[in-house]
């Protein structure tokens, strides 16, 4: 009686044909001297793929010099020699002109680039770079509400991201700083009011966002404590360095002890080992990812625990 998969086919036990031996041919590699794309004759070829090459090299060593007009005029030619299967380099082009948008004081214009991305994203991937453009974008302009909207994503999308987390903290800082100062110009100090369970209503209450920013900070040091047992080096201090600002920050909040071991329970719930490795790995495909919004996944609850606990 035979077992499955127990037989093997006789041909893997013929010799192998003797194999021609094809002799290889010399091989001079292509010495392209320092900026030999800034030779305007080079474009004077019929190959798109160098013309791209050329105008895309342009572009990113405009940037580097702080050449935003020139840059966005050599990554607008760029577009036109790409080919229609190479999105990649498209959006590395597109999120180059939103750049250089962005430093050119065009606010809107730079919107319509991240439009025009967000119709294109495919993966993870893209939605990340998506997301982290619109943060600069909004982050650049001082549109602080916005950008905690942004980050709030990213955290969704990519929780175990303990920077995500600890770039929301302080700009929750930032925005609880600016609630003060202008309460503070009113003549007459914020009460406090009742906790709104909505991402809107919080964006007006002092104490929202107070709570909000302690819990990112707490999320933060969480991730981070747990990712240091793995580092070393260079990477090891830059945790390292983090931690010390997410206890800085909290020392400035000054949560309660109670408020803070009812925030790590929360925040703690979902930091298992096995979890942690495979959600949400980079680059998957946006129809098979179902991501919680930051409120249904954290902030209803810290709502909640925060209630039962001031209660």
């Amino acid at each position: 009686m035979e077992i499955l998969g127990s037989t093997f086919d006789d041909s893997m036990f013929v010799e192998a044909r003797d194999r021609e031996s094809v002799a290889l041919k010399s091989y001079n590699a292509k010495v392209c001297e320092p900026q030999w794309y800034c030779v305007d004759v080079v474009l004077d070829t019929n190959d798109s793929l160098e013309k791209q090459k050329v105008m895309k090299f342009k572009g990113d060593l405009a940037v580097r010099k702080g050449e935003h007009q020139k840059a966005f005029d050599a990554y607008s030619a760029c577009l036109e020699w790409i080919s229609d299967n190479n999105l990649n380099i498209r959006r590395d082009v597109l999120e180059g002109m939103a750049r250089c948008c962005i430093k050119r004081g065009q606010k809107d214009k730079a919107l319509d680039f991240v439009d025009l991305l967000n119709k294109e994203a495919s993966n993870t991937c893209h939605l990340t770079s998506l997301l982290l453009l619109k943060v600069s974008i909004y982050h650049h302009y001082g549109d602080v509400e916005a950008k905690i909207s942004c980050l709030q994503q990213l955290c969704s999308l990519l929780p175990f991201n303990p920077w995500h987390w600890l770039d929301l903290g302080h700009t929750c800082l930032q925005l609880l700083g600016s609630v003060k100062t202008s309460e503070s110009q009113k003549g007459h100090s914020c009460d406090l009011v009742k906790l709104p369970s909505s991402d809107e209503a919080a964006g007006l209450s002092e104490d929202t966002i107070w709570l909000k920013a302690c819990t990112c900070f707490i999320r933060s040091r969480l991730l981070l404590r747990i990712l240091q047992q793995q580092q070393s080096s260079f990477v090891l201090k830059r945790s390292e360095k983090a931690l010390e600002e997410t206890d800085k920050a909290l020392q400035q909040l000054n949560p309660t002890e109670t408020t803070i071991q009812s925030l790590i329970e929360v925040m703690s719930e979902d930091l298992i080992p096995e979890k942690m490795r495979e959600d949400y790995q980079d680059g998957e495909s946006l129809a098979t990812v179902c991501v919680q919004s930051f409120r249904e996944r954290w902030w209803d609850r810290v709502v909640q625990t925060q209630t039962n606990t001031n209660s």
